[in-house]
């Protein structure tokens, strides 16, 4: 990844073990794009759990929602990493913006729906809430893309963009692995994929706003 105007501000960046670990792959020579496609592979093993815990029962339940919400963090580590390896260590490649948004919408999908797969046994809501989730998850990456089609500047506003939506599933991860304490049947993630939802959905239409008035204000600005 290369592109700067589509970078997403992360305050992480620049924390000290953020650099060092940068610095390491770069030193290594560890390529942006494959960064990024270890991101698609925790997804994938997250997903595994998530669907595992909806077959399993006690501590091995609560033990898949945690390892789940660990490859949740994995996931965002590399998506944070490619980029710094890229820009910051000049490892980019003309193909870095392919892998930079690809990899993303493939990991969201994978982790959203089998979220909403893993409570879906016992709550049969979790399996279309898991899917909508997904899909307002993909509007929000497409009407920035949109944007940014149209000449207009990368718009990572939330309230539900991709940190926030992950941050949102992890906690509702942690805390699904505390429900046999009350005896809870994954009402918690089913709450988080309800949040998530209806945020991707606000974050859809406050986008849309944005570059409908960043268009209204500049007609004549050139397109692509």
């Amino acid at each position: 990844m290369t592109d700067t105007d589509n970078r997403r501000p992360l305050k992480t960046r620049s924390a000290g073990w953020a650099g060092r670990m940068a610095a390491a792959l770069g030193r290594a020579r560890v390529r942006p794009n494959h960064i990024s496609a270890l991101s698609v592979a925790f997804a994938a093993v997250g997903a595994s759990l998530f669907l595992m815990a909806g077959q399993s029962e006690g501590a091995g339940r609560s033990v898949c929602f945690v390892l789940a919400g660990v490859c949740i963090q994995l996931r965002l580590l590399c998506n944070m990493l490619d980029g710094m390896v890229a820009v910051e260590h000049g490892l980019g490649s003309p193909t870095g913006p392919i892998w930079n948004e690809l990899p993303d919408r493939i990991a969201d999908a994978l982790f959203l729906a089998a979220a909403g797969y893993s409570v879906a046994p016992l709550l049969p809501a979790g399996e279309w809430l898991g899917w909508l989730a997904v899909a307002l998850a993909l509007l929000t990456a497409y009407v920035r893309e949109l944007g940014r089609g149209l000449g207009q500047p990368a718009d990572f506003s939330g309230p539900m963009a991709k940190p926030h939506r992950m941050f949102v599933l992890t906690v509702a991860c942690l805390i699904t692995a505390l429900e046999p304490l009350w005896g809870g049947i994954g009402q918690v993630m089913l709450v988080g994929l309800a949040v998530i939802a209806l945020g991707s959905l606000v974050t859809v239409w406050r986008r849309t706003a944005r570059l409908g008035r960043a268009l209204r204000d500049h007609p004549d600005a050139p397109q692509p």
